[in-house]
């Protein structure tokens, strides 16, 4: 779901960090307030299309971002499908893709040291009631650079399984956690020796 920057020229990428964000929130707020359509949603999707083509990204990098949030789709879409109606789940589940597709776009067009500073200075101003933007800043770079860690110990402990001709299963997720959780201990200590702790 979230990416790293791809280098490019396109609009996109020259796009100030701060107006992407704006709408991203903006298409956000839409999508969720306003009443939708299976046609409306249909043209919404077309349109998160035309902003990866625009941004110069061959249609295959599309298809990774649709590959990533499969099972994401598959469940929300087969769980609405079968409780509410088909139409609902087309309309619930094509909402969450233009948003998650958007969110991709955004982190494939922005380098993350800039994204960082945007939200740093946007969350400035909150001082005054108590938030602290360095701190804030600080736990969203760990969450976004943790994801892509945590989907490699994922792939690492599938390939090790289907090394041992382990079928998969449940089981996967406690040598998972475990990796994860010696990882955020190393992090931990590496942030405490800086003095960050």
């Amino acid at each position: 779901m979230i990416q790293l920057y791809r280098p490019g020229t396109g609009l996109l990428h020259r796009t100030p960090v701060g107006v992407k964000l704006a709408l991203l929130a903006a298409v956000a707020l839409l999508l969720s307030l306003l009443p939708q359509d299976a046609v409306s949603i249909g043209a919404t999707l077309l349109g998160v299309v035309g902003l990866y083509l625009a941004a110069g990204f061959p249609i295959g990098v599309l298809g990774i971002e649709l590959w990533r949030i499969r099972w994401l789709i598959l469940v929300l879409g087969v769980a609405l499908a079968v409780f509410v109606s088909p139409v609902t789940a087309w309309i619930s589940t094509g909402r969450v893709i233009a948003l998650l597709l958007l969110a991709g776009l955004l982190t494939s067009t922005t380098r993350m040291a800039d994204l960082l500073d945007a939200l740093h200075r946007m969350l400035r101003p909150l001082r005054r009631i108590g938030v602290d933007a360095d701190a804030v800043a600080m736990t969203l770079s760990l969450t976004l650079t943790m994801i892509p860690v945590v989907a490699g110990f994922a792939d690492r402990v599938r390939d090790a399984q289907r090394a041992r001709g382990v079928r998969l299963g449940v089981r996967a997720v406690v040598p998972l956690l475990v990796l994860a959780l010696r990882h955020a201990d190393e992090v931990g200590d590496a942030l405490v020796a800086r003095g960050l702790g």
